[in-house]
């Protein structure tokens, strides 16, 4: 993903719209957004780091369906349930 390719993303956004930073697909989690640094890859070609805010603040849980529109995740359904049978005392055995 370059620099253009977020600002054309972006760009269908409201301004004033907070923008988080969705963290690790086998735990998606949701981070305020820090900062943004140019500097260079191992190639010296340029490159933009996106970071998490220094206070590491964490919003909790990525909302199940952002982790299916990235695809980390596919869509889940609730298992199916079944009906349980009554207990019954057996006899203080």
């Amino acid at each position: 993903m370059t620099v253009g390719d977020i600002i054309d993303a972006l760009s269908a956004f409201d301004r004033d719209t907070p923008a988080r930073l969705a963290i690790n697909p086998f735990f998606p989690m949701a981070h305020r957004l820090g900062g943004v640094e140019k500097s260079v890859d191992e190639h010296g070609r340029p490159v933009v780091y996106i970071a998490e805010s220094p206070e590491a603040e964490q919003f909790g849980p990525l909302p199940p369906a952002v982790a299916v529109a990235l695809a980390w995740q596919g869509p889940v359904d609730a298992p199916p349930r079944r009906r349980r049978g009554a207990t019954r005392p057996n006899d203080g055995h």
